[in-house]
């Protein structure tokens, strides 16, 4: 788990050295452990390194493969690297190192560009083809790992994260009208290629780039999810079999393809708790979990150690649990803020940054179950639009997801940022697929592929590796997701959701966490907005800068003042923390450009 950046001249001159010195910086974070530039003619590729697979000088990035034609910088795990590093050796391939960076690099040189679809796990990744003056990218299937690029007529550059692109200078930071309607839509998910701002694009999961430096580029999709039902009909206890062989398989994969220990973020839900359960019956012993709460409020618990203790008890991990006040939320929050890639609406995004936080001072990887909910049906809103077979598949979905209808979001903002209903389109194209059985199968195809990747997934990504933390998430591996994709929908939404990891938890963990309401990581402060945080709120969107900018509707700011604990989105989310957030973004990446 790394970070990594780089650029190609288009123009025959070198990269920039000053350039690379500032992309790496505000990548730094993602790799504390080591750091260093590679060049070649019209290509630099950057890396900063967190040392998680072959500690030794020999994993440093960038890196070469045996013949030197090759060099990589690479951020991820690629949990089957053992088995392609034997078939490597076996056609005569050197290995001067055991991580898996020198397997990709090596694989690379052996099958060529195809050879991504023989990676399983999560990665991004550039190489410099020295011969073909020729640079690819990659991203991982789910878009657990992050690829953000941007060009200018000069040259193509690639990072981690958009602030190294930015902080260069060379990037206008216009915002992009698509890319806000998705966001003040869609709570804060803007679907790959687009972000917020114009210049910046996103490589969108599961796709290859190719970059020449005459400045053609070439996408190419390497890999797509069926949500369609296998040939030979499966009973109810055969998939609940297959889905915890392959979840298990998951949860090993990521516990043994480490050379550090590996914890897992305990939050008190099923999908964490059944990742203990398989760990143990595993093999693993002293099994080390945390987990974090807050202050309550009066309508909300703001901890859910009531189910995560019985859980580490059962298992006699090795737990621990921190307890943070508001105070030191309020405080802490502008650093998850500069911690985001993008605005994150998310209340449980200052969560997982003070736990990483802590966590991090422990083990260098944890587990997190991260994903679960939509690979097998676990949120309210998926019932309700089974439900409702009698209404337009576009209305079945917005109605029950869509923070603001078209309508409402015109409301939102001034007349410089309206458009077309950008958003009910996107969702539309998705819908509307031949690789699903149902509209229900749609929709979960849709939330895996393209809604999660940019909501919960990137979400843990930036608030981990801030503190270098690297959280692996077993129920995106895309084999299970493949195997749960073919699932019929009626057995996922059993038991008021989950109905299939509800079934194989039972026995497994205790029943109070089984047959709990469906929780949500407790933030109640940025909920229930009231106090301090109702005055960082307000003093961020009445402030200078936010006048200035233009990007709100004043009245409708005002509205959300006047009653801050009265407008929901549909998902429960707080509009007046949407906006706020959104600002103090902008604010912190965007004026300090």
């Amino acid at each position: 788990m790394c970070g990594l950046y780089g650029a190609l001249s288009f123009d025959g001159k070198t990269i920039s050295p000053e350039h690379a010195k500032i992309m790496s910086a505000k990548v730094a974070r993602r790799g504390p452990d080591d750091q260093e530039e590679f060049y070649d003619g019209p290509v630099m590729l950057g890396h900063r390194r967190l040392s998680i697979i072959d500690l030794s000088p020999a994993g440093h990035q960038p890196m070469h493969d045996s013949s030197g034609r090759f060099c990589i910088v690479f951020n991820g795990t690629i949990y089957n690297y053992p088995e392609l590093r034997e078939l490597l050796i076996g056609k005569g391939y050197q290995f001067n190192s055991h991580s898996d960076t020198e397997v990709i690099v090596n694989a690379y040189a052996c099958w060529g560009a195809d050879f991504v679809e023989r990676l399983h796990g999560m990665f991004a990744f550039a190489i410099w083809d020295k011969q073909r003056q020729s640079l690819l990218l990659a991203r991982d299937r789910m878009g657990i790992k992050p690829l953000y690029y941007a060009r200018t007529p000069g040259g193509f550059y690639f990072a981690s994260n958009p602030q190294a692109l930015l902080a260069t200078g060379l990037f206008a930071t216009d915002i992009d009208k698509v890319g806000l309607h998705h966001q003040l839509s869609l709570h804060a998910v803007i679907p790959a290629p687009r972000t917020l701002i114009k210049t910046i694009k996103k490589c969108r999961p599961a796709f290859t780039m190719q970059i020449t430096p005459d400045g053609k580029l070439k996408e190419r999709r390497y890999w797509s999810l069926s949500a369609q039902r296998p040939a030979v009909a499966m009973s109810a206890e055969d998939w609940n079999g297959a889905i915890h062989d392959a979840l298990m398989q998951a949860v090993e994969k990521r516990l043994t393809i480490a050379d550090v220990p590996v914890g897992v973020l305990l939050s008190g839900g099923l999908d964490s708790s059944l990742l203990v359960a398989l760990l143990a019956e595993a093999g693993q012993r002293d099994i080390r979990t945390f987990s974090i709460g807050f202050e309550d409020q009066p309508e909300e618990r703001g901890n859910e150690f009531e189910f995560s203790d019985p859980v580490a008890e059962r298992y006699a991990t090795d737990h621990q649990k921190f307890l943070i006040p508001n105070d030191e939320v309020l405080t802490r929050l502008p650093q998850a803020v500069t911690a985001m890639a993008e605005p994150m609406f998310g209340q449980d995004a200052v969560a997982f940054y003070l736990l990483s936080e802590q966590v991090a001072k422990s083990v260098k990887v944890v587990q997190s179950g991260q994903g679960a909910d939509e690979v097998f049906a676990g949120y309210f809103w998926y019932a309700q639009m089974s439900e409702a077979r009698a209404e337009p598949d576009l209305q079945r979905f917005a109605s029950r997801y869509v923070d603001r209808d078209h309508d409402e979001f015109c409301d939102t903002v001034t007349a410089a940022y309206r458009g077309e209903d950008y958003t009910s389109r996107l969702i539309e194209e998705h819908l509307n697929t031949e690789q699903a059985d149902s509209f229900l199968d749609a929709v979960l195809r849709f939330d895996i592929t393209t809604l999660i990747v940019d909501d919960p997934v990137k979400r843990v990504d930036n608030m981990t590796m801030a503190w270098g933390l690297e959280a692996r998430v077993p129920f995106l591996d895309h084999q299970l997701v493949e195997l749960a994709a073919a699932c019929p929908p009626e057995l996922k939404l059993k038991h008021q959701g989950k109905g299939v990891l509800k079934e194989i938890a039972r026995g497994r963990i205790p029943d109070a966490v089984i047959d709990r309401p469906k929780g949500y990581f407790p933030m109640p402060a940025l909920k229930y907005v009231r106090g301090d945080f109702f005055q960082f709120m307000a003093d961020t969107l009445n402030s200078q800068r936010s006048r200035e900018r233009g990007l709100f509707n004043r009245d409708y700011i005002d509205r959300l003042l006047a009653e801050p604990e009265q407008n929901f989105t549909r998902l429960n989310g707080s509009k007046l923390w949407h906006s706020a957030l959104l600002e103090y973004w902008l604010q912190q990446h965007i004026d300090q450009t």
